[in-house]
């Protein structure tokens, strides 16, 4: 079954500003953005031209995840944070292609990501698919809405994919990932990708100053040290945090190294 509840928010659909969500949309091919974060999207990758290459490298960090996770932790039940625009191999999708019983709750805070929700996110029958307008910085939010899909007495998945990186304070990102990760039951993980300046240097912490002064989403960099703290109390599993790209990568895999780092943890 699917359904969608909708949470008190004052946010507006605009046109003119450019959206993460929708700009990551541009970068890995989909339709589903505005010709302001097309023009934001050209400009980033005219500093960086694998920046594209990088967010199809963790939409496959996500796809190898999720499996490892259903198939080998044994997790049925998923909370995805910051999901953004639905597009291919979204965390149902991957999860519910290998148990159709998987159960998901999606969180965004974009009003488009709602729309295409209502239309795109489709469970299977016997599994269910729940959509949050809710933001990080929302944990009970996130947890009460989470509480009415899944059973918090086994264990979930946490998944904050690219979503960190948009909160500027530390106390708050640290402090928002460890409410949520606190609430899960034991044998749940935390699966974290966040943006870093360690592969590209200034010209990352360049284009993402430049975004933000144009009244984009605030991004910033974190280091690996800076990411590793995410996982304190965890059981971070091999390879640690890493380029998204080098995750226990497929046999077949040659992707480069790219500027998304991510890991997996192990919650009690």
């Amino acid at each position: 079954m699917t359904e969608y509840r909708e949470f008190p928010s004052d946010s507006k659909l605009d046109m003119t500003v450019p959206h993460s969500a929708r700009i990551w949309n541009y970068w890995l091919g989909g339709k589903d953005n505005f010709a302001v974060d097309r023009a934001v999207g050209d400009e980033v990758i005219a500093h960086i031209p694998d920046i594209p290459i990088g967010a199809k490298s963790e939409r496959a960090f996500l796809k190898r995840v999720v499996r490892f996770l259903v198939e080998d932790a044994g997790i049925r039940q998923f909370v995805d944070v910051g999901t953004g625009l639905p597009s291919a191999d979204n965390t149902h999708e991957v999860a519910q292609s290998l148990d159709p019983f998987c159960r998901v709750v999606y969180v965004d805070n974009d009003p488009l990501v709602m729309v295409h929700a209502r239309a795109l996110l489709t469970s299977t029958p016997g599994g269910s698919c729940d959509y949050v307008e809710a933001d990080l910085r929302q944990p009970d939010t996130i947890l009460a809405a989470a509480r009415q899909t899944l059973d918090f007495s086994q264990p979930i998945g946490l998944m904050l994919l690219g979503v960190v990186n948009h909160l500027m304070d530390d106390d708050e990102a640290y402090g928002s990932v460890a409410q949520l990760v606190q609430a899960m039951p034991t044998g749940s993980y935390l699966v974290l990708t966040h943006s870093t300046a360690e592969i590209h240097g200034e010209p990352m912490l360049r284009v993402m100053r430049e975004t933000t002064e144009r009244g984009g989403t605030p991004i910033r960099a974190r280091t690996k040290m800076e990411l590793e703290r995410f996982f304190d109390g965890l059981d971070l599993l091999e390879p640690g945090v890493v380029t998204c790209s080098r995750w226990r990568p497929d046999p077949e895999s040659d992707e480069p190294e790219v500027y998304l780092f991510g890991g997996v943890g192990r919650i009690g």
